[in-house]
C-alpha cells in the first residue's frame, strides 16, 4: 500500500485557499478513481484508490496543517508503510502559480506542515510534491497569503496545476519517485 497526503487545514472557511491545493489534489485522485466517500480516521479523510495495480491510501489529515504529522505517524504506523511509499502534497510560495516540484527528500524549506511530518515521521527522507501558489505581494504576511483565496486570472492556471500534480501521483504509484521526477520537473519548467 502506498499513502497519498494532501496538506490543507480542515472546514469551509479555508475551502478554496493556497494552503489548501494538498487537499485538492486527493479530491481529484478520489474523483478520477471513483473513491468511496471519505470516512474519518487517522485524525484525517481517508479513502482507499486502486491506481492501476497499486493500492493507495488517500489522506486529508484534520488535524490543521501545522499538526499534520500526528495524521500522517497513525496511518505509517498502522499500516507499517515505508516512507518511499509516502507522497505528500503541500502549497509553495517559492514556486510560481501553478508549478509544481517533486523531491524525493530534503528540507521543508519552511512549508510548517510539512516539516511537522518529518519531524514525527524522524526523517526528512518523504517524497514529496510542491505546488507553487506564488509569492506575497507587497507587505502581506505569508500566513495571510497561504490563507487567502486564489484570484480569478490564477484559477485557470492551478486547476491545470492540480491535474497535472494528480497525474505525477499516479505515476510516484505506477512507476516511483525517479521517473515521476523526470517526467513532471521536465514538462514544469
Amino acid at each position: 500500500m502506498k499513502l497519498v497526503v494532501g496538506l490543507g487545514n480542515p472546514g469551509q472557511k479555508y475551502a478554496g485557499t493556497r494552503h489548501n491545493i494538498g487537499f485538492d489534489v486527493v479530491s481529484e485522485l478520489a474523483r478520477r478513481w471513483n473513491a468511496a466517500p471519505s470516512k474519518l480516521k487517522f485524525e484525517a479523510e481517508t479513502t482507499d484508490v486502486l491506481i492501476g495495480t497499486t493500492k493507495v491510501l488517500l489522506l486529508a489529515p484534520q488535524t490543521y496543517m501545522n499538526a499534520s504529522g500526528r495524521s500522517v505517524q497513525a496511518a505509517v504506523s498502522f499500516y507499517q508503510i515505508e516512507l518511499v511509499d509516502v507522497f505528500v502534497i503541500c502549497d509553495d510560495m517559492n514556486l510560481p502559480v501553478g508549478r509544481n516540484r517533486i523531491r524525493k527528500s530534503g528540507s521543508a524549506g519552511g512549508q510548517k506542515g510539512l516539516k511537522n511530518i518529518c519531524d514525527h515521521l524522524r526523517s526528512d527522507e518523504v517524497p514529496r510534491l510542491r505546488v507553487g501558489v506564488g509569492t506575497p505581494p507587497g507587505t502581506q504576511s505569508g500566513a495571510d497569503f497561504v490563507l487567502s483565496k486564489f484570484a480569478k486570472a490564477e484559477r485557470a492556471e492551478m486547476d491545470l496545476a492540480v491535474a497535472r500534480a494528480a497525474d505525477a501521483v499516479e505515476c510516484w504509484a505506477e512507476q516511483g519517485i525517479a521517473a515521476a521526477m523526470n517526467a513532471f520537473n521536465a514538462a514544469d519548467k
